[in-house]
């Protein structure tokens, strides 16, 4: 039943091309990488496939953003704390994996923690040796913090920019917390230099095309999520919230219960993307908690089309596409360009490209129904009773079908 509806509607049918996708790509780009001679033309670089594991997380996150802003109305200026969460965590884990292979050679404390003269493992970091452990936590921390955080916002009806605001001082508090080095996080260097990842060299070819492979499969499953949860009764009620707040709470609705399940499993999708993206990367530092960072997944959303699930995606493949074209050909110039993509997109794409392409895409099929449909409403009913008097007094018909005049009498 639920499989069925991927193709009741255009809109689901896209999100099941979508899956089909990514789950192709799971399976082709590390075998092309892997298997293909690095002389054939269907070999994928190893660098492509890191690339494009990373903008696969980015897209990720992009559409956690878009659950919780496009379908709940929550413009969330601090995702990207989210993000970082689930990165330091599976850092952490990752960084308990070096053991005595460190500079220091240390088997129970990382190297930061020897050469900050720490005696002993804080407390925090007990149990990120288990990868089970750490993963729970991808999950548990980043949606902990976002359930805590939306439970007096939303309760005490911080809506708006008001709202925004205070996502993003969460995230820069967050910022300068994890610049301590009295925190345990590593100070503004971070977590780095990782080993393994489950025994396997992170720096192998196999290993990063086992983490693309994840990172394409956790975007399709967080797509088939984000669907499932916005065509359920659930989803309908979100999006009621979304649109009139006001309105679903008069009819004995409680919009802060909706918000805040929305914000909690977006911010836990945000934080297995963070997972993913930090042993693609080989770090995770203070700067991922950034401002900056949260605002930029605010332009991938917008560009593609927030409330489409599709649209955040492609928004954040070409933003970051482009990103990675600009800062080596103009580097000095890219933040200009990004700015200007979003005023342009506000001024002449308000619904993102994917909403563009299917405001165009209604129109043309509805463009010659339209004027039929147009000729109906404006003809005026015909009044019954006229009806049946004038079929009462229609001349009679011949047998051939043409109708005959009265004969004068003789």
């Amino acid at each position: 039943m639920v499989m069925g509806r991927f193709f009741s509607q255009r809109a689901d049918r896209r999100i099941a091309i979508t899956i089909a996708t990514l789950s192709a790509a799971a399976a082709l780009v590390p075998a092309l990488n892997i298997l293909a001679p690095s002389d054939s033309p269907l070999h994928v670089p190893s660098y492509v496939v890191a690339l494009t594991g990373k903008y696969l997380c980015y897209a990720l996150l992009a559409l956690s953003l878009d659950l919780a802003w496009g379908y709940a109305g929550i413009l969330s200026l601090g995702h990207g704390a989210f993000f970082a969460l689930g990165g330091y965590a599976m850092g952490m884990y990752l960084m308990r994996q070096i053991g005595a292979r460190g500079v220091y050679g240390n088997p129970d404390l990382p190297d930061f923690m020897v050469f900050l003269n720490w005696k002993e493992l804080p407390w925090y970091w007990y149990g990120f040796d288990q990868f089970w452990f750490a993963a729970l936590m991808v999950l548990v921390v980043p949606g902990l913090l976002a359930f805590v955080f939306g439970w007096f916002a939303f309760r005490s009806r911080v809506t708006g920019v008001y709202l925004s605001i205070m996502t993003q001082a969460m995230t820069y508090a967050l910022l300068l917390a994890f610049f301590r080095n009295d925190m345990g996080f590593g100070g503004n260097n971070g977590l780095t230099d990782f080993k393994d990842l489950l025994g396997y060299n992170v720096q192998a070819n196999t290993t990063r095309s086992a983490l693309f492979a994840a990172s394409a499969m956790a975007l399709a499953l967080g797509v088939f999520l984000t669907w499932w949860i916005v065509g359920s009764k659930y989803g309908k009620l979100l999006m009621a919230v979304r649109d009139a707040e006001s309105r679903t709470r008069f009819l004995g609705w409680r919009a802060e219960n909706a918000k805040l399940l929305a914000f909690t499993v977006s911010a836990m999708m945000a934080g297995v993307a963070g997972a993913l993206y930090v042993p693609q990367v080989g770090i995770i530092n203070p700067g991922e908690f950034d401002p900056g960072n949260s605002i930029e997944v605010v332009i991938w959303t917008a560009v593609g089309g927030r409330g489409t699930i599709v649209g955040p995606i492609a928004g954040a493949l070409l933003v970051n596409t482009g990103k990675s074209y600009f800062t080596g050909a103009l580097p000095e110039l890219w933040l200009f360009v990004l700015g200007g993509l979003f005023i342009a997109v506000t001024l002449f794409l308000p619904k993102g490209i994917v909403g563009m392409w299917d405001g165009w895409r209604a129109k043309r099929e509805a463009g010659e129904p339209a004027v039929s449909r147009f000729n109906a409403a404006v003809a005026p009913d015909p009044d019954p009773k006229f009806v049946r008097l004038s079929r009462a007094h229609q001349w009679p018909s011949s047998p051939e079908g043409a109708p005959t005049k009265p004969q004068p009498a003789e």
